[in-house]
């Protein structure tokens, strides 16, 4: 059994396969409260519902891509076997974890897309800091930046882990309403990181507090 808040298609408004058409089953339940949230409705409870259930609703989206999200995804034991069920059926399978969790136990098979929680969000002391030597050449890294202070502390944590050579992307993302990408970009550009400016495409294209995209 799973706890769903919601299943859903729509655009991949993040990571490097943004833009691109997702279906997206979003778990319930959270174990952090960041200060710039935008999925509280996630925190729980959510529905129950059954492996195949969850997997026979997400079929009917006729997406190949998939992202299993939350809340916190690897909050729920069965998270790992619900990516691999979507593995064997032929999706390619997205998991966005917060990153305060165990990664290993997801299949080998699914990409991680792994939050690294700055101090803005007030969050930062509930890193799984091991999670890092986890990851590996598909995996993704996602820092979200809510001003100067976030933006050179995650600065150093790229160089002190050189983490554009551990795994696929690094993404810097402006928390949205609150440090503008072009300030971002200006930053990004300055200090020469190897990192990718992101945007949550979804916000842009939806309300941003619009549910189900």
């Amino acid at each position: 059994m799973v706890e769903v808040a919601e299943i859903f298609k729509s655009i991949q408004g993040e990571s490097t396969w943004a833009g691109l058409p997702c279906a997206f089953i979003r778990l319930a339940g959270c174990n952090l409260r960041c200060a710039y949230c935008d999925t509280v409705y996630a925190y729980g409870p959510g529905r129950r519902m059954e492996l195949d259930e969850a997997v026979r609703q997400c079929a009917a989206l006729s997406c190949r891509l998939v992202e299993i999200t939350g809340g916190e995804p690897l909050l729920q034991t069965e998270t790992p076997a619900l990516a691999q069920r979507l593995l064997d059926m032929g999706h390619t399978v997205l998991v966005e974890t917060n990153g305060t969790l165990p990664i290993e136990t997801l299949p080998r098979g699914a990409i991680r897309i792994m939050d690294i929680k700055c101090p803005g969000s007030g969050m930062a002391d509930r890193i799984r800091w091991e999670n890092i030597e986890r990851l590996g050449k598909r995996d993704e890294v996602k820092f979200v930046i809510g001003g100067r202070m976030d933006y050179e502390w995650s600065r150093d944590v790229l160089r002190r882990y050189d983490l554009a050579a551990r795994c696929h992307a690094v993404l810097f993302s402006a928390v949205f309403g609150l440090l503008e990408p072009k300030t971002l970009a200006g930053w990004i550009l300055e200090d020469g990181l190897p990192v990718r400016l992101q945007l949550q495409l979804h916000k842009y294209i939806w309300r941003p507090d619009e549910r189900g995209v």
